[in-house]
């Protein structure tokens, strides 16, 4: 049995409602972390293209997620917050210092996802509706993808610094990135400036005992998944299949735990 050392941490996990989020606060509060789950609730998509269960799903709240890890023995606290607010990293850091204590893990996974290009086209190649790149896709994007991070990251560094602290976990989660990302533009070069910033996180960071890396997910079934994507999915990458979020917990886990002490400044690319 492997001692991951999170037992008695306190960790911040961004759009933790579903999906990867809810994943991720499961698989650390089963490693004996007090974990505080954030989350926004959205309002439904309503396209025939989304599963109806994926609009549920985005649409609710943490109480399912928190009741299942307190069934299980393990700690949480939720609060429902605007990631799209520049106030809001300060505030969801003094709500979990009140729960548990100073927040040792940060995961930021929360996304303000959309699907925008530079063509005329209005529907992907899945039928999804897409939208032209203008001011408001990119501040939509960059707001909950960049700026929440980054003032996450510096918030939890600020306290961390302040008390003296020596150790550390921030993960990120990307897609896209760098190499761009067609037909959600914004979204992908929104994740390549949380890269970045994650990137000199951990350069900055590491005197300093923490540790800061990106999750690049396999194309993961967080309930959006409908058949045409299942079938791109399995007919491309090394795997050739569809990922599910307990997949990308487990990564994100080891890099928070004692054994992934070593590895910083990564984008860890699944598949």
């Amino acid at each position: 049995m492997i001692d991951t050392r999170l037992a008695g941490k306190v960790a911040l996990i961004t759009g933790a409602n579903h999906g990867i989020g809810a994943a991720t606060a499961i698989a650390l509060a089963a490693e004996g972390a007090a974990v505080f789950v954030t989350y926004k609730r959205l309002g439904p998509l309503n396209h025939p293209a989304y599963p109806e269960t994926y609009d549920r799903a985005r649409g609710g709240g943490a109480d399912d997620v928190v009741q299942r890890i307190r069934e299980a023995g393990g700690t949480a606290e939720s609060a429902e917050a605007d990631l799209a607010d520049p106030a809001t990293p300060k505030v969801l850091f003094d709500q979990a210092e009140k729960a548990f204590g100073p927040v040792q893990i940060l995961v930021n996974n929360a996304s303000g996802w959309l699907s925008d290009t530079f063509t005329p086209a209005e529907r992907d190649s899945f039928g999804r509706p897409i939208r032209p790149v203008d001011a408001e896709t990119h501040d939509r994007q960059f707001a909950v993808d960049v700026r929440a991070p980054a003032l996450l990251i510096s918030e939890f560094a600020r306290r961390h610094i302040e008390r003296g602290a020596s150790w550390g976990r921030i993960v990120g989660l990307t897609s896209g990135g760098p190499e761009g990302f067609p037909t959600e533009v914004s979204y992908g070069a929104a994740k390549a400036a949380q890269e970045n910033y994650t990137m000199s996180a951990a350069h900055e960071l590491g005197p300093y005992g923490v540790t800061a890396n990106m999750v690049y997910p396999p194309v993961t079934d967080t309930g959006w998944i409908n058949e045409e994507v299942e079938k791109a999915a399995r007919t491309h990458g090394p795997l050739r299949s569809v990922g599910q979020p307990e997949d990308v917990a487990e990564v994100i886990t080891f890099l928070a735990s004692h054994q992934g002490r070593r590895v910083t400044a990564q984008t860890v690319r699944m598949y």
